[in-house]
């Protein structure tokens, strides 16, 4: 954030393949941006605008469904935490999120675990998609390859702004990654008055990129505990780092508490948060990086814990989320 704290900062990341004055630049504003905010708004991305329109689109159209099509593709008919969520079934830090949304991942067969074999694998499995749209189905598995490939680029270069091996962290995301896209609406201010669109947290990945609409709402936690506003920049998605880096840099890089207040009265808010992730079974070793000594520390929540094999918080996050789920489908893990 700005001195004053109250802007986020702006990277371009098409000028990594600028001139070497303006690749110095580049990464010495994403340098800042991960270490000093943990938040910023990314673009020269190079996503093309068609491929967001269609995702918007289907978006929009999901959400216009009778809500019994969309009751028809419930998470709770999924082991994997796939599919529709109804408005207020989620929870952040124990209270229900005022928003609906789909749950959507790579799509794979179901990888029930075998004996000995940890229970995060079930994890794995297929979507469910409403029959009535075709091309939502088309346009969000286009979007998770074409942000994987954003956010793979966009971690090399963070590492290679910090002085680590821009590849370190390529084995933990070889074959499977545990990509995960939302789509979510926030459908307006809750009955009781409550603002809690979604609760502050922190995400437990490493890199989170959102598109927004134009409707505001979405607030990240300032150094002095308030919370700042962050308006919508056209063209743009709105990273943030998640917790697995800030564990694996000691706190050099930074993960950043935020929340999504609810928009006023009836109006309504979509997005659509894509959060890149290594595969369940990557171990995600400490990162060698020159200024290590500097480092103060990563953050530690006893009531949060972070495990080293990826899958246990991609479980443990879900299972926080989805109560029912979990209880339907884990009971035992």
């Amino acid at each position: 954030m700005s001195a004053q704290h109250d802007t986020l900062p702006v990277v371009d990341l098409s000028t990594a393949d600028g001139t070497p004055e303006q690749r110095d630049v580049f990464l010495a504003a994403l340098h800042r941006a991960a270490t000093e905010v943990g938040f910023f708004h990314l673009v020269g991305h190079g996503v093309p605008a068609a491929d967001t329109d269609r995702l918007t689109a289907a978006m929009h159209a999901f959400f216009a469904l009778p809500e019994a099509d969309r009751l028809a593709l419930s998470n709770l008919n999924s082991p994997h935490f796939r599919g529709y969520t109804r408005t207020g079934a989620e929870r952040t830090g124990g209270r229900s999120d005022w928003r609906d949304q789909l749950d959507i991942g790579p799509e794979l067969p179901a990888h029930p675990p075998a004996p000995g074999e940890p229970a995060y694998w079930l994890l794995e499995g297929p979507n469910q998609w409403p029959a009535a749209l075709p091309e939502l189905r088309e346009a969000a598995l286009r979007w998770l390859d074409r942000l994987g490939a954003v956010a793979h680029r966009l971690l090399h270069e963070l590492l290679n702004a910090i002085g680590a091996r821009p590849d370190f962290y390529d084995p933990a995301f070889a074959d499977r990654p545990a990509l995960h896209l939302k789509l979510v609406r926030y459908p307006g201010a809750a009955p009781d008055g409550a603002g809690q669109g979604v609760g502050a947290h922190k995400d437990y990945g490493f890199l989170t990129l959102l598109l927004t609409d134009g409707v505001p709402g979405l607030q990240v936690e300032r150094p002095d505990g308030g919370f700042l506003d962050v308006p919508p920049l056209p063209g743009a998605f709105v990273v943030n780092l998640g917790e697995l880096l800030e564990v694996a840099t000691e706190g050099y890089l930074k993960a950043t508490s935020h929340r999504v207040v609810s928009p006023p009265g009836g109006a309504e808010r979509f997005s659509a948060p894509f959060f890149y992730n290594p595969r369940l079974d990557a171990h995600i070793a400490p990162l060698d990086f020159p200024h290590a000594h500097r480092a103060p520390g990563a953050t530690d929540d006893p009531a949060n814990p972070l495990y080293a094999d990826f899958g246990w918080n991609e479980l443990k996050g879900y299972a926080r989320a989805h109560p029912e789920v979990a209880r339907r489908y884990y009971a035992h893990a």
